[in-house]
């Protein structure tokens, strides 16, 4: 059964939980819901595909399971490990009994640890089920995921197959790193986010920002604009851009000019020469 009628509904629902989607974004959602596919949400670091995940949980009544990628994960770490040091308590006090016997206890699901992925697929309540950076993960590690994506099943080969008790929505994020698998790649609705324009922008900071007056948040949202269009090696992303707002409500600054940006510009930008680059742009003396 489908959560929402239509994109303007899940648009309206995203926005109550928190997150500005435009239209494009609302009918990937909408689109992987009816049809029970999995989203891959690609774009630079910190413009949102991580939230929106969240925000889908939320305005979807669902709990969220996230799977957090990275350089060297494994079956163990993603699927289910067993918990050996319990297996091995039982073995100790059953010490004498035959194994065949003794093995079916202890490959059972008191003994099971889940991971993420065989969390998502044997939840009891529905759950959006967040794969965040899948771009960070080898080739080989990517191809684990493909049994869940195509059949939300796992299977384990002392209990046998495990089949989705609820299927889950799932979010896939990347940084783009690397080029992903065609076969992870065709099953799923593909979705590019980039840097929001400026007036989205600012309704996003007033969004997420409370007490952020309008012509801050205008201001913000220009000057973090103009920012992104330097060559930096890494330019300032949403996420960034709130906290920036944050520090200047929590310094009481009502207005930015070249001095304030100048201050506070360490908040947007994480590499010295990124920063001395914006300052010669604002005309201040690099740091």
């Amino acid at each position: 059964m489908s959560l929402w009628e239509s994109p303007s509904e899940v648009a309206t629902a995203l926005e109550r939980a928190g997150y500005l989607a435009d239209p494009k974004i609302a009918q990937v959602v909408y689109l992987a819901d009816r049809l029970e596919k999995p989203i891959l949400a690609e774009g630079p670091a910190g413009v949102g595909k991580t939230a929106l995940a969240v925000a889908i949980a939320t305005a979807g009544g669902r709990r969220l399971v996230r799977l957090q990628c990275y350089e060297g994960l494994d079956e163990a770490k993603a699927l289910y490990e067993w918990n050996y040091h319990k297996q091995l308590l039982r073995i100790q006090a059953d010490e004498g009994r035959a194994w065949d016997t003794l093995e079916g206890d202890i490959f059972t699901r008191d003994f099971l640890l889940t991971r993420p992925l065989l969390e998502a697929i044997s939840s009891d309540d529905p759950v959006v089920l967040l794969i965040d950076e899948v771009d960070r993960v080898e080739m080989e590690t990517e191809a684990l995921l493909l049994e869940v994506l195509d059949a939300f099943q796992i299977t384990i080969p002392e209990l046998g197959t495990m089949e989705a008790r609820s299927r889950p929505i799932v979010v896939l994020t990347s940084n783009n790193t690397r080029e992903l698998s065609e076969a992870l790649k065709r099953r799923c609705l593909f979705l590019h986010i980039t840097y929001p324009t400026a007036e989205r922008e600012r309704d996003i900071l007033l969004a997420r920002v409370p007490g952020l007056p309008e012509r801050l948040a205008t201001r913000i949202a220009e000057v973090v604009r103009s920012l992104r269009e330097l060559p930096v090696r890494k330019a300032p992303s949403v996420s960034e851009s709130i906290d920036w707002a944050r520090t200047l409500l929590a310094l009481g600054i009502e207005d930015v000019d070249a001095g304030v940006t100048a201050d506070t510009i360490n908040v947007l930008l994480k590499y010295q020469t990124d920063i001395d680059k914006a300052l010669v742009t604002l005309g201040a003396p690099p740091g």
